[in-house]
C-alpha cells in the first residue's frame, strides 16, 4: 500500500468516527428528564452476574436486597430480574460485548446490580470484544461512574463523577494501524456529554452540602479536548455561585490524594474517564482495595451498580470462588437502594458494611481456605443488619 493510500484509508477510518459521534451528540440533544422511580408502579432490579467470580458474589448481594426489600417485594413495588447471559463463553459465541438478547432483558430492567465481566485480552482464548461495561455504558447511555469513597478517621470523603461514555474509551476499540509503524488512538469530547456530567457533579455537590467541585484535567497539554472540559466546567460554574470550585491537573492530582495535609479539601471529583479509571482505583486502594468499593452508573433511563473489581479467573482455576469477598458489589448494592429511593435502608447496609469489614471484623475474607468464604462474611453483614443497636455499634465504632 502506497503512502497516498494509507492515509486515504485513514480518512475513512475518521470521518466513519465523526459521523457516528455527530449522531450520538444528535440523540443526547433529545434526551428526557431522568426517571422519577417514585412514579413507577413496580421497580424491576436486574442481577447480572457476569462471570469469574460474578456471580458467586452477586448471589450474596442479591440476597442482602431480597432480606432488605421483603416487604416491599411482597407488596409488587419491587421485582427482581435474573439475567444470566453475560458470561464470557456467551458473548464470544454470539462475538459481541453484549448479545442482542440480553441487551433486550437489560432494557426491561429499570436499574441493574452487575457482576464482573471479563474483557479479553492478547493472548486470551477469546475474541478481541468490547468490554461489557463499555457497551453497556454506550448501550444504555449510562455517562455518570459514581463512586463514593470514605475514611472517616482520615477526614476523607469522595464522591467521583468519572464521565463514562466519551474520553479514551469511548472509540477504544476502533483505533487504527495506519501501517506496521504507526498506529493511532481517538478521545472524544463533546459539549453535551462534558456539560451533563459536570452539571451532576456541581447537582451532586449543592444537594449533599458538600459545596466544593475539583475538575480534573491535563487541559495544559492535551489542549482540544481537556480545554473543552475544562472551557465547560467554567460555564457550568457559573451556574451555582454557591459551589466552591477549583481545577487541578491529573497528575499532581494523583499525587496530591495520597497527601494527608491537601486530601482532606477535596469532596466532589468531576473527571474524564480514562482520568476518572485512574484515580478512583488508587482511591478505593486507600479505603481497604478495590474489593471494598461499590460503583454506579447512572442515566437518565437506566443506572447499574456493580463492584469495581475483575472477574478473578485465577479464583476460578483454582477452585477458590466460595472464598471471593462480595464486599464491593455489596456496597454497589447499597448505592443502587439510596438511588432508587431507599436511602434508610441504604445508610444501615453502609453501617453494617463498615462494622464487619472496617471495625468489628468478627470474620475476615483472605480469598482462601484461611478465611471466611462469602456466603458466611453475607451472613454476618445481615445479622448485623437485623440487630436492633446497629446505629449505636456504628457510633461507637466511628466515634473511636
Amino acid at each position: 500500500m502506497t503512502k497516498e493510500e494509507m492515509i486515504e484509508r485513514a480518512k475513512e477510518h475518521f470521518g466513519k468516527l465523526i459521523e457516528e459521534q455527530l449522531e450520538r451528540i444528535e440523540r443526547m440533544k433529545q434526551d428526557q428528564d431522568f426517571i422519577d422511580y417514585s412514579k413507577l408502579p413496580t421497580i424491576v432490579i436486574g442481577i447480572v452476574g457476569g462471570d469469574g467470580i460474578g456471580p458467586y458474589i452477586t448471589s450474596q448481594a442479591q440476597r442482602v436486597l431480597e432480606s432488605l426489600l421483603q416487604d416491599e417485594i411482597k407488596e409488587g413495588k419491587i421485582a427482581f430480574k435474573v439475567i444470566d447471559g453475560l458470561t464470557i463463553e456467551n458473548r464470544a459465541r454470539h462475538n459481541k460485548a453484549i448479545p442482542d438478547d440480553v441487551l433486550e432483558e437489560l432494557k426491561q430492567c429499570h436499574v441493574i446490580l452487575k457482576g464482573p465481566t471479563t474483557t479479553p485480552r492478547a493472548g486470551d482464548p477469546w475474541p478481541n470484544i468490547e468490554s461489557a461495561n463499555v457497551a453497556m455504558r454506550k448501550e444504555l447511555d449510562l455517562f455518570a461512574n459514581v463512586r463514593p469513597v470514605k475514611i472517616p478517621q482520615e477526614g476523607i470523603n469522595w464522591t467521583f463523577f468519572r464521565e463514562n461514555t466519551e474520553g479514551a474509551y469511548a472509540v477504544g476499540n476502533k483505533g487504527i494501524h495506519v501501517n506496521q509503524d504507526l498506529a493511532i488512538d481517538f478521545t472524544i469530547t463533546t459539549y453535551e456529554g462534558s456539560y451533563r456530567i459536570l452539571k451532576a457533579a456541581f447537582d451532586y455537590a449543592r444537594k449533599t452540602g458538600l459545596n466544593k467541585v475539583t475538575v480534573v484535567t491535563k487541559a495544559n497539554v492535551v489542549k482540544t479536548t481537556d480545554g473543552k472540559f475544562l472551557d465547560i466546567a467554567r460555564e457550568v460554574a457559573k451556574e451555582y455561585p454557591d459551589v466552591e470550585w477549583d481545577d487541578w491537573y491529573i497528575d499532581i492530582m494523583t499525587a496530591k490524594l495520597l497527601d494527608p495535609k491537601r486530601r482532606t479539601q477535596f469532596k466532589v471529583i468531576v473527571l474524564p474517564n480514562l482520568y476518572g479509571d485512574i484515580l478512583t482505583d488508587e482511591a478505593a486502594e486507600l479505603q481497604g482495595g478495590v474489593g471494598t468499593a461499590g460503583s454506579a452508573n447512572i442515566g437518565k433511563r437506566y443506572a447499574m451498580f456493580e463492584a469495581i473489581h475483575g472477574s478473578a479467573p485465577r479464583m476460578v482455576e483454582e477452585g477458590r470462588t466460595q472464598y471471593a469477598d462480595p464486599s464491593s458489589i455489596i456496597r454497589a448494592a447499597g448505592m443502587l437502594l439510596e438511588h432508587i429511593g431507599y436511602r434508610d435502608k441504604a445508610r444501615k447496609l453502609d453501617m453494617a458494611l463498615d462494622i464487619c469489614g472496617t471495625y468489628e471484623k468478627k470474620l475476615v475474607i483472605t480469598g482462601r481456605d484461611t478465611g471466611a468464604t462469602g456466603a458466611q462474611f453475607t451472613d454476618y453483614i445481615m445479622e448485623t443488619l437485623n440487630d436492633a443497636n446497629l446505629e449505636n455499634r456504628w457510633l461507637e465504632y466511628t466515634k473511636g
